[in-house]
């Protein structure tokens, strides 16, 4: 007969286990009773429980069993791929470390929104989740399992669950990028730089160097059919992936060359993007393999890339506002610029001779911007790009996260650059941020260049008055219905509205009794316009487009037709979308403690027999100009 065990016993009814029963279950073999254990409706409780019955089955439920390992894998299956398949684990004490983190990292989350709701930026929250010293592939298992969860609830968590994983992620990128600049130039691939670059700016998205290069390996054979219609003989027809090596004969390197160019240009239709060269997406790879669209050095990373793979050594130029590659029509490399053919990847491969270079910018330039450049010189104009972009937005949290991410891209290739140093400080300053690494870098400028004394002192100055102010917070406006000033008020947070005008759809996140805007936002806005002008009530909505908003009460109405507004803010403010309404969170409904009973009042009268799940489907939003998005 089994030997009872003498562990701590968690049984319920439901799991005690006849003496007879336990007599045939524990005389069977231990692989089949583990085979029974792995049955997929058994979770870790069951397993807890079972092991606690008697010593036998303790002994066949131990750490390093097949039991352990099914429950591991069931219940983290994103968390395989960084387990050897050969190697021996403790899983019991993989799962409890799993379980611990998991439990600790929700607690952090869910600590932020109360301490870091009135900041537009999150700054040191994310040291916290550093310091818990955990496997970083563990913390973001359990921020993908918070955002992976039911649609429309706990989107406050979500929220900041997403704005960790951002960081996590990012902070990973940051020290691959640092390992790939250390190694030497010729092994530092222009893809690679490149996808690294893709990852940092889009840290959420799948983007990998192993997926990209597959893209591009798919481009090659394409290339490869085409060339052996022309030359079935030709050597690149004979190279394996992978394989490096350059073909010496020119006449072979002009065949690669149409071959590339028919492929890319007129089977897959790659073209410049010249209607919206300013967007962000033409500069990152996987946008470029997506879209088939870009800017002249993102497709000359990839026109380059190919290129090589097939023997042809083409080098990149940082011709003046427009990259170019260079193809040299010489035995041996040469230092006179008439000896290479520039080649224009955004033109179709354009084939230029050196002087007609000049003809794409209206100019005449020196010979030294017909140079090749190294990979680090390549990410740092292609950085400088997305830097420009950045900076010429409209001064949003998209526009602004895009500036810090090329700034910090920037920054880690080039980090003496005093001119994006202090840019960077400023930066930080403006958005209330880092303050202590404010100073860090202020020091730093200083020290490489003492000329900035002025800008430095200025920044010190109001820095220190910024952490100083950190250390004592104003508490929060409380704004109550109640109150006879706000009596002509008539929507609360959580309604879904829609905008008499624009045609706009969104959802009330704040109020005021009246405009409190300056005269020259209500002048410009054409507030004196409204039939009762700037004295009424105005709400922050956020809105369907992406934008917030301030409308005034007459313009809105709500919406008969409630639906979700995709607006990546929402979950700042809200928890839950409840088929008609948004409900507030904790500190939202702090700051407008009366108006989730009047939001309630609301959606009774106005939707009564309307049901959950009605399936209405969202309505087309208008494409809003830039004028528009103060819209009252």
């Amino acid at each position: 007969m089994a030997t009872p065990y003498t562990g701590a016993r968690v049984l319920g009814t439901n799991a005690v286990i006849s003496e007879s029963f336990a007599k045939q279950l524990t005389d069977l073999p231990a692989e089949l009773l583990e085979h029974i254990l792995c049955f997929h409706v058994l979770n870790h409780v069951d397993i807890c429980k079972v092991s606690c019955t008697c010593k036998r089955l303790h002994d066949v439920c131990h750490g390093r069993g097949k039991v352990w390992a099914h429950q591991h894998k069931l219940r983290w299956p994103r968390l395989q791929r960084f387990y050897q398949q050969n190697e021996s684990y403790d899983w019991l004490k993989e799962f409890k470390t799993r379980h611990m983190v998991g439990q600790q990292i929700r607690r952090t989350v869910e600590s932020i929104s109360k301490r870091f709701f009135t900041e537009v930026v999150l700054g040191d929250s994310f040291a916290e989740i550093e310091s818990l010293g955990a496997p970083e592939h563990f913390c973001a298992d359990e921020l993908l399992e918070i955002l992976n969860s039911d649609k429309r609830k706990c989107l406050t968590l979500k929220y900041y669950a997403k704005k960790i994983l951002y960081f996590l992620r990012q902070q990973n990128i940051l020290r691959n990028l640092k390992v790939f600049l250390e190694r030497p130039p010729e092994l530092q691939s222009a893809l690679e730089g490149a996808v690294l670059v893709d990852q940092y700016c889009n840290p959420l998205a799948d983007v990998s160097l192993e997926s990209t290069s597959a893209q591009i390996e798919e481009i090659t054979d394409k290339v490869k059919k085409n060339l052996r219609v022309k030359n079935a003989t030709h050597p690149s027809l004979r190279a394996s992936q992978g394989d490096c090596f350059v073909l010496e004969n020119l006449e072979f390197q002009r065949q690669v060359i149409c071959a590339l160019n028919a492929v890319l240009y007129d089977q897959l239709q790659y073209k410049g993007n010249e209607r919206d060269y300013y967007n962000p997406l033409n500069s990152y790879i996987h946008q470029v393999l997506l879209r088939r669209t870009g800017i002249p050095i993102s497709l000359s990373v990839l026109y380059m890339t190919l290129a090589r793979k097939l023997g042809v050594p083409l080098e990149p130029v940082n011709f003046p506002n427009h990259f170019l590659l260079r193809w040299c029509q010489n035995q041996r490399r040469s230092d006179d610029i008439y000896a290479y053919v520039y080649i224009d990847a955004f033109g179709k491969g354009k084939q230029l001779a050196a002087k007609e270079c000049e003809n794409l910018i209206r100019h005449q330039v020196g010979a030294d911007y017909y140079s090749a450049i190294s990979t680090s010189e390549l990410l740092l104009r292609m950085v400088g790009n997305l830097l420009n972009i950045g900076k010429r937005g409209e001064g949003n949290e998209k526009s602004y996260q895009l500036l810090r991410d090329s700034l910090d891209l920037y920054l880690i290739i080039n980090p003496d650059n005093v001119q994006y140093l202090l840019l960077q400080a400023r930066l930080y300053f403006h958005l209330g941020i880092w303050p202590e690494k404010v100073l860090d870098i202020l020091q730093h400028i200083q020290a490489l260049d003492p000329s900035q004394h002025g800008a430095v002192g200025y920044l010190v100055q109001h820095t220190l008055e910024h952490i100083q102010h950190k250390r004592h917070p104003v508490e929060p406006e409380v704004k109550k219905r109640s109150v006879p000033e706000h009596r002509d008020v008539l929507y609360s947070v959580g309604l879904i509205m829609k905008h008499k005008r624009s045609g706009y759809n969104c959802v009330i996140y704040g109020w005021d009794p009246k405009c409190t805007m300056s005269q020259e936002w209500i002048n410009t806005m054409r507030v004196h316009q409204l039939s009762k002008g700037a004295d009424q009530p105005f709400y922050n909505v956020l809105v369907q487009d992406g934008t917030c908003r301030y409308a005034a009460q007459e313009n809105l109405e709500p919406h008969s037709a409630p639906l979700e507004i995709a607006h990546p803010e929402v979950g700042r403010y809200f928890t839950e979308f409840s088929d008609t309404h948004y409900i507030a969170n904790e500190e939202l409904q702090a700051r407008y403690p009366e108006d989730m009973c009047k939001t309630h009042r609301t959606v009774e009268e106005h939707y009564h027999g309307l049901t959950a799940n009605s399936g209405h489907s969202p309505e087309p939003t208008a494409n809003f100009q830039d004028h528009d998005l103060l819209d009252p």
